[in-house]
């Protein structure tokens, strides 16, 4: 799962807290004032009722229930009162009046007590009056009722509510606007900054930041344009290096070739030079003829030779078809072993009479197998045992050669299939360094190990399905 970015996580805290904040602020705010109103509510109504309980008290006295009800029917006038009822000590009902209105209700019950001479206005005193002078509370003789409808409040309360969540949620969302501009200000630069980065990471070098108008961002901006622009003359300072390498090494490889090119030919011009100059002195003499198949089997080494070099130096591209590998092998096999009858070299094959069906180029597979038989032949000195085995594995086909001969060395393990590392003293070191460049070209690998017996060990693996390779890329050496 992706990890959200610092945009979004602006955001999600900006909006975590600009609601926890309006939220809490809210609710605090509406219970005080929630309180505050019902308080003075419930304080009006109170004072209604001491005040009626101050003007029944004549009524209560004399009896006088159509004053009693006048009063009733007149506190009844105010807008939230659902009933007012008088009763006598005894619990008489004296007077009642009542209106449907909705609740819920509220309940205020205030007794009736008989003023002393020197007292004040009771609608001004608590629930009890004043005490009189030897510590006597005033006599009771009535109580009053009044039931009132808070609904008023709770619609009023309700409708600031509404309101007040109305405007919570304009500024939270006035306040996430502004606050996204205000991020996406400073969220954009890091943004153009990764994509800058995956440009130039793409290839296009030459990529730079454009610095903002932020002086934060603007000094990264200009650093990572230092940062690229550094890394930009380190590159084309590594591509000097690499092209002056590459030259020298050109030129030491050139030098190289021309010396082992020029020794290997300089022998075989000598022996056919010094041939012809006994041919002028006598041309009549019966040794001619040999000296003839001298002069021949040199023309043909340096064409040897010649040939060789042309083919690693421009290898032919692989015209892969299907093949059965193990016949090719039989084949090859067979070929190199009668073509000079005069070796005392057995050749032992366990190669599986089965087909085995692979993607390749028989001539230039051919060709990599009689380098390494060549150079197994070499190595047993014309005489010895060579061992072929194949297996036919569900993705690849793998062929062992093994010979009895000398082996390599070890400090040439690592560099038997470079180009022209030899261990014989007539070798181009060309044979195997091509060998190696077909097997790469079959999207295989080849490897070279001493045998612990005797002799030495080619192994060499290549896919059996379809894929084609780039000759010119890696050699594809498995050491």
């Amino acid at each position: 799962m992706k990890s959200p970015g610092i945009h979004l996580r602006f955001l999600a805290t900006a909006l975590m807290t600009i609601s926890l904040s309006a939220f809490t602020l809210g609710f605090v705010g509406m219970k005080l004032f929630h309180g505050f109103v019902q308080n003075q509510f419930d304080d009006r109504f109170q004072f209604l009722a001491r005040y009626l309980a101050l003007n029944s008290e004549l009524g209560i006295l004399i009896d006088q229930r159509q004053m009693l009800s006048q009063l009733a029917k007149n506190l009844l006038a105010e807008g939230d009162m659902a009933k007012v009822a008088i009763f006598n000590t005894s619990g008489v009902r004296l007077a009642d009046a009542a209106k449907e209105i909705p609740g819920p209700f509220i309940t205020i019950r205030e007794p009736v007590r008989i003023k002393a001479a020197s007292e004040e206005s009771q609608a001004f005193f608590g629930q009890d009056g004043p005490p009189h002078a030897d510590g006597r509370k005033p006599d009771v003789i009535g109580q009053v009722e009044i039931v009132y409808s808070t609904s008023q409040v709770n619609r009023l309360l309700k409708t600031i509510s509404f309101w007040y969540l109305w405007l919570t949620t304009g500024l939270t969302a006035f306040s996430l606007v502004v606050f996204y501009f205000i991020s996406r200000s400073l969220v954009s630069p890091l943004t153009r900054l990764a994509q800058t980065a995956r440009q130039v990471g793409g290839g296009e070098l030459d990529r730079r930041m454009t610095p903002g108008n932020i002086p934060e961002t603007r000094e990264v901006s200009m650093a990572f344009n230092a940062m690229l622009d550094s890394l930009e003359r380190g590159r084309r300072a590594v591509e000097a290096a690499n092209q002056e390498m590459v030259r020298q090494n050109l030129l030491a490889e050139m030098g190289k070739f021309s010396m082992m090119i020029a020794h290997e030919i300089k022998n075989p011009l000598s022996i056919i030079k010094s041939s012809f100059d006994i041919l002028k002195k006598d041309p009549s003499q019966p040794d001619n003829f040999v000296l003839f198949q001298y002069i021949e089997e040199e023309v043909q080494r340096i064409n040897g030779l010649i040939e060789d070099f042309l083919s690693f130096a421009k290898p032919a591209k692989p015209s892969f078809r299907v093949v059965d590998a193990n016949g090719m092998l039989k084949e090859c096999v067979e070929r190199f072993r009668r073509m000079d009858m005069t070796l005392r070299i057995e050749f032992e094959t366990h190669i599986p009479e089965t087909s085995c069906l692979s993607y390749l180029d028989p001539d230039l597979f051919r060709r990599a197998v009689d380098n390494i038989l060549k150079n197994a032949v070499e190595a047993c000195n014309e005489q010895g045992v060579i061992s072929i085995d194949a297996a036919c594995m569900t993705e690849t086909w793998r062929v062992e050669i093994n010979d009895d001969g000398c082996g390599i060395p070890e400090n040439m393990l690592d560099k038997i299939f470079n180009p022209f590392v030899t261990t014989r003293a007539k070798g181009t070191g060309l044979g195997l360094a091509y060998t190696a460049q077909v097997i790469q070209g079959h999207g295989g690998v080849i490897r070279a190990l001493n045998r612990a017996q005797k002799g030495a060990q080619f192994i060499i693996e290549i896919p059996r399905e379809p894929k084609q390779f780039d000759l010119f890329g890696a050699n594809g050496v498995k050491e």
